[in-house]
């Protein structure tokens, strides 16, 4: 049965039809009942639907009593111009008499007809494409006479003139395509942001009650509560406030909250989040935004309004609690986790396209292994391996049955392949979820919505991520053991000289993104001596960043060689030896050498970071000599040359496509100084927390019981 949303109601109505046909009537596949669909039918136009729907199938039985009786159901149901007969022609014998079937329908219970075209792929061409696929997905070959295969090569989009040639006998059915397609006005509200709310005590309103939890926790955290301590977060909560976002920041506290008090280990931050004093103050995060110069504006930009993203890692093991907690908080249909879609990626397009044209392992495998593996999560297309690899060009160019199979598998190459739930989004609604988007169930039984997280953010969602850190599992049973509270290990000492020690000797098996050859070897040339060089080495240490690696170690083992372009740099790159490291440095150099605000010192790194040529370009003009129009001041007006303001653009653009978020760096660098500090100083607690979370890794068992011989740790 084919359903249309005719308004709101009708998508409504079809989100809700789709959830309960996948979560409560799933049998083979999602199915409803008609009472459901009695129940829930406004707002829908239904159609009789291709040779599968229940009138054509009595229709072919001969059944024609059954058909009629069928349809005056159907339209009973929807009422009255909102129930279509359907006519098709893809050439199969069958769909002759069922026409003449329907037509006989339409006349006798006075019933709308309309001609439609199944398009199960876009064009006639890719009716091949789709048989693969199609073989893919049923493990079939194309060669087995025992499968599904279509009957012909007509399932895809027909134009008008096309369908006219079909029914030229039925033109009020082709003109009742455009009559449906106009009643049909369902507007996707997109940018409008739908929050839960979140419940405050009596006597408070949600803006109060975050104001008074907010100055709570300043005293907690701060000594004393300075005036530039005070502007900073009445600042930040009027950024709040305005943007909308107060109830998200109360949700966010809440389920902390109840992660810290019932014993969950929870991270000290991640992503630009922990560069607000209102987060730092919440105990959503652990960073000093103040102590290490992290930036508010990098994670909420009042020039540009998006949505918070507030990324939180919690103890791996009793990570799902937390969810739980969420779950009983605001109700099992207002929370539900994230679906994500896996696509056919270059080697596993090949392997599948291989194996549904019945080729031999062997000789597609050698294919298959022409394509680079990925490197730090960007993935290499086969057009890209073609360019790039000789070898695979060259089997391309002289294997006929190669040719034909990389232009299958670059034709098939990034579809979706299998949908699983994402490893920590999770979706909460301020109502039943399935009212705003369809949902569905895995095969363990989790309830997941079926859109993904970049459109569950364009409708304005609340999406949040829970993280699992196995790290932070370590950190827990390793304090456990050693008898350290938790809150503990927020307030040992940073700039303890043994724990800087041991990292520049390179010892750091087990210690948090600093055990890899590679990074060892950096800590080794670096002798980090302070948070900033931890913080520095993980946003170097990556593709790109790790081409300045050579300045940086140059400028903090020779401090009298750096150059700064202009006094007003000094401050901005004094704690990075000279080197743009993170994108809160770009910011900062646009306000303090050109005026720029805040704001769109933000828009200003998203360009550079994304590459946006016309926008830089734009901006290099308003850098160098200022727009009163737009409030910007410019370098010449602040003393700087416009040579010398040129080359500081010159300069952030190279930075800026490889800088860091600090504000994340900031976060894990704290991790990584634990798992250190923990190490240096209770390493038989440390090493048996880390020897029981990798227990079922044999690699990293042997690994780290050398370890532990190293140390002198009793096995």
């Amino acid at each position: 049965l084919v359903l249309l949303c005719e308004n709101r109601k009708g998508y409504e109505n079809l989100c809700y039809l789709v959830s309960e046909a996948f979560i409560h009537g799933f049998y083979g596949k999602p199915r409803i009942d008609l009472q459901l669909l009695q129940q829930h039918h406004e707002g829908l136009i239904a159609l009789s639907a291709c040779l599968a729907g229940a009138i054509p199938q009595y229709l072919m039985e001969e059944d024609y009593d059954s058909a009629k009786e069928y349809a005056k159901k159907m339209s009973g149901i929807f009422g009255e111009g909102n129930f279509f007969l359907e006519m098709q022609d893809h050439g199969i014998p069958e769909q002759r008499p069922v026409n003449q079937g329907v037509q006989r329908l339409a006349r006798e219970l006075g019933l709308p007809l309309v001609v439609t075209n199944d398009a199960h792929y876009l064009r006639k061409e890719d009716a091949e494409m789709q048989d693969v696929l199609l073989c893919i997905q049923t493990g079939k070959t194309v060669d087995d006479t025992n499968r599904m295969k279509f009957q012909t090569q007509e399932f895809y989009l027909k134009s008008e003139d096309e369908m006219k040639a079909l029914f030229p006998y039925a033109q009020e059915a082709l003109e009742n395509t455009s009559k449906i397609a106009e009643r049909c006005h369902v507007e996707i509200e997109f940018g409008k942001y739908k929050l839960p709310k979140y419940d405050v005590p009596e006597g408070f309103t949600a803006d109060s009650y975050l104001q008074k939890l907010c100055q709570d926790g300043m005293k907690k955290r701060y000594e004393e509560i300075t005036t530039q301590l005070q502007e900073r977060l009445d600042y930040e909560l009027d950024t709040i406030r305005t943007m909308g976002f107060v109830d998200y920041f109360l949700i966010v506290w809440d389920f902390i909250r109840y992660a810290r008090e019932n014993g969950i280990s929870v991270g000290p931050g991640r992503g630009s989040a922990a560069g607000s004093i209102v987060a730092y103050s919440l105990g959503i995060t652990s960073i000093d935004p103040i102590k290490y110069d992290l930036l508010f504006e990098r994670f909420l930009n009042p020039e540009r309004v998006t949505m918070p993203d507030i990324d939180i890692d919690f103890c791996y093991e009793r990570r799902p609690e937390v969810i739980d907690y969420v779950v009983r908080k605001y109700g099992k249909d207002h929370v539900v986790q994230i679906v994500t879609f896996g696509t056919m990626a270059a080697r596993n397009a090949i392997r599948d396209v291989g194996r549904a044209l019945d080729l031999p392992y062997n000789y597609v495998d050698v294919i298959a292994k022409q394509i680079p593996m990925p490197k730090q999560g960007a993935k290499v297309t086969i057009k890209e391996a073609l360019q790039v690899n000789p070898e695979l060009r060259e089997i391309y160019e002289s294997d006929e049955q190669a040719k034909n199979l990389i232009d299958m598998s670059m034709r098939l190459e990034g579809l979706p392949r299998h949908t699983s739930m994402h490893a920590a989004g999770v979706l909460i609604s301020p109502k039943p979820v399935d009212e705003y988007v369809p949902l569905s169930k895995a095969s363990d039984g989790t309830i997941t919505t079926q859109y993904t997280m970049t459109v569950l953010e364009e409708l304005g969602l609340l999406k949040m991520d829970f993280l699992g850190l196995r790290t932070l599992t370590v950190i827990q049973n390793a304090a456990k053991m050693a008898g350290i509270e938790d809150d503990t290990l927020l307030n040992i000492p940073f700039d303890d000289k043994e724990v800087f020690d041991m990292i520049s000797a390179g010892k750091t098996d087990g210690v948090f993104q600093l055990e890899s050859g590679g990074m060892k070897s950096f800590m080794t040339e670096l002798k980090p001596e302070c948070m900033e060089d931890i913080l520095a080495g993980n946003a170097l240490y990556r593709p790109g960043p790790m081409d300045f690696i050579p300045q940086y170690i140059e400028g903090k083992n020779n401090r009298d060689s750096i150059v700064y372009d202009c006094p007003q740099l000094e401050p901005i790159l004094a704690p990075t030896y000279g080197c743009i490291v993170y994108q809160e440095q770009v910011m900062q150099i646009v306000r303090s050498l050109a005026g720029y605000s805040f704001g769109r010192s933000d828009l200003v790194r998203r360009a550079m970071a994304k590459k946006k040529e016309k926008v830089m370009e734009a901006e290099r003009q308003n850098f160098v000599y200022g727009n009163k129009a737009e409030g910007v001041k410019g370098c010449i007006a602040n003393g700087i040359s416009e040579e010398v303001a040129n080359k500081i653009y010159n300069e952030m653009i190279d930075f800026a496509k490889y800088a860091f978020n600090k504000s994340h760096a900031a976060a894990y660098a704290v991790v990584s100084y634990q798992t250190a500090y923990l190490k240096c100083h209770y390493p038989i607690e440390f090493m048996a927390a880390l020897m029981t979370s990798v227990r079922d890794n044999t690699s990293k068992v042997i690994h780290y019981t050398m370890n532990c011989k190293e140390l002198g740790i009793p096995m």
